[in-house]
């Protein structure tokens, strides 16, 4: 038996059970640099058990729709932001935590421009960008320990439009 999972588009009402969007929408908090730049201040609820939060670069391969999802994770420790360094969309996949695994998944397709912030503990798919090329920035915890739990579906699930 196949699950399907449809994606909808992605929003901050849609998206706030599993963590933040993080984009330049609405009014700015400030302008800065002499009015030339629109400042939007505190996107993301960052959170840290322990360590510190580091911000990286990712290099992943694009994922071609429909995608077969088999694998989520979830990181106990920190949250995790996704912030493209390109204008394109990517897909974001997450579930609510069901006793431990991860329970049905909800799929979302960015829109250029939008990033997102996984809260602690939030079931998240794979990162998969939908075009190249997937390079992003970011921001998690950085510290000793393991801080990832990953599940396998036994069932196949599909992704798509």
């Amino acid at each position: 038996m196949t699950d399907i999972v449809y994606i909808q588009p992605l929003t901050a009402a849609s998206f706030a059970p599993f963590g933040d969007v993080i984009e330049a929408s609405g009014h700015p908090d400030r302008l800065i640099n002499a009015g030339m730049c629109r400042r939007f201040d505190d996107c993301a609820q960052l959170s840290f058990a322990d360590g510190r939060a580091g911000i990286s670069v990712f290099d992943a391969k694009v994922r071609k729709l429909p995608m077969t999802l088999d694998l989520m994770e979830r990181h106990p420790d920190g949250s995790q932001a996704f912030l493209p360094m390109t204008q394109n969309s990517f897909l974001v996949v997450v579930a609510s935590d069901e006793d431990g695994v991860p329970g049905r998944p909800v799929a979302f397709e960015t829109q250029p421009g939008q990033g997102v912030n996984y809260h602690r503990n939030v079931w998240h798919g794979v990162l998969a960008p939908l075009h190249e090329p997937g390079l992003f920035a970011v921001v998690d915890r950085v510290g000793a320990g393991a801080n990832l739990e990953e599940h396998r579906f036994a069932h196949e699930i599909t992704i798509m439009k």
